[in-house]
């Protein structure tokens, strides 16, 4: 069985690429069925759209923040995908009964550690080289209604180095989440198929 998945992004959908990229390599056995972009001006709009997705963007510039999250909410209700794959998305979900443990997110960071509100991007990969930290890596965890919080799936480490500029831990970190989250994936749709 293929798996649905909506995606959901706020930046530049590097994750959602990946994410392509898996299905189309086979390696990931799922299909795309609804793709969101928290706002217009998202630069992976452009990006995901020459790979041939269909991208709803759930507010304009001059409508609110609460206004785009009632239209994502009614979207992922009316599509009701196996998993929803937050990709760098930067709102807060309302979890509805029926999304339980379906919501999955991949944070750069090993969390608990430097996860929180604000705490995406390039801002964590400071945190890190800030509080000394010997080794980083990627979390891919259950979303509950906290940022960055809920059951972890999958962690992938990797060695913070003398001389680590944070752009040089984010590529790092990177390369090891375009590996995490199609097997997070994976073992998020056997626990739902048990």
């Amino acid at each position: 069985m293929t798996l649905t998945i909506a995606v959901l992004f706020s930046g530049g959908g590097r994750t959602v690429l990946n994410l392509l990229d898996c299905i189309e390599q086979s390696t990931l056995n799922a299909t795309i069925s609804l793709a969101i972009a928290s706002r217009h001006g998202c630069s992976g709009i452009q990006r995901l759209t020459d790979r041939g997705l269909d991208i709803a963007v759930a507010r304009t510039s001059s409508e609110s923040s609460s206004d785009g999250d009632k239209r994502v909410e009614a979207w992922l209700d009316e599509a009701r995908p196996d998993l929803i794959c937050l990709c760098g998305y930067l709102r807060l979900l309302t979890i509805q009964p029926w999304m339980e443990n379906r919501i999955l997110n991949i944070h750069p960071s090993l969390l608990p550690k430097h996860g929180g509100k604000g705490m995406f991007g390039m801002r964590v990969h400071e945190s890190v080289i800030e509080q000394g930290d010997s080794e980083t890596g990627c979390t891919v965890h259950f979303v509950d209604e906290e940022y960055d919080h809920g059951p972890c799936i999958l962690q992938k480490t990797c060695a913070v180095h003398d001389g680590d500029t944070p752009q040089m831990i984010a590529d790092r970190v990177f390369d090891l989440e375009c590996e995490a989250y199609p097997i997070a994936i994976q073992l998020a749709a056997e626990q739902l198929r048990v």
